[in-house]
């Protein structure tokens, strides 16, 4: 009698092994930043060794942006981003949130300037959502940190 075994989705397609699945996600962390850990290292004492940049139109900047961003359009980085960034300080992108890809245009950009880029997972929408202050065209602004994404009694997830 023969038996066959069903897969399950997840595992339809094996696990990759462990020193490929290491050097995937160690490569992972080097293109990425977490919103978390880029406020806090911006509200950390002193430099926190790398500039933030929101890659969206002025008018999106205006609707919000992190506090002490670079505001420089994707489609303008090629022109002016020598005239705004130093090459030897890393730079963090950001758009809009999970659901846009112009973080991934702006690094693109930046990474064929020459410049060490990571994109900031999440975007403005996540900065927003986990209960980060955040500037306007009218001043500073801070909304509650939504408790699906932050949260709610503790400095920090534990990740």
């Amino acid at each position: 009698m023969t038996t066959t075994t069903q897969v399950n989705a997840v595992l339809r397609t094996p696990p990759a092994a462990p020193a490929a699945a290491a050097a995937y996600f160690s490569a992972s962390l080097a293109f990425h930043a977490d919103v978390s850990d880029v406020a806090a290292a911006i509200a950390a004492d002193g430099d926190p060794g790398f500039v933030v940049l929101d890659s969206r139109s002025t008018a999106s900047w205006d609707q919000g942006h992190v506090p002490g961003a670079i505001h420089l359009p994707t489609a303008l980085i090629p022109e002016q981003a020598e005239q705004l960034l130093d090459k030897s300080v890393p730079v963090v992108t950001y758009c809009w949130g999970p659901g846009c890809n112009g973080a991934t245009r702006a690094a693109l950009a930046l990474a064929q300037l020459g410049y060490q880029v990571k994109e900031m997972l999440g975007g403005f929408e996540y900065w927003v959502r986990e209960g980060f202050p955040y500037e306007t065209w009218e001043g500073p602004e801070k909304k509650d940190a939504d408790p699906l994404t932050a949260p709610v009694d503790a400095e920090d997830c534990g990740c």
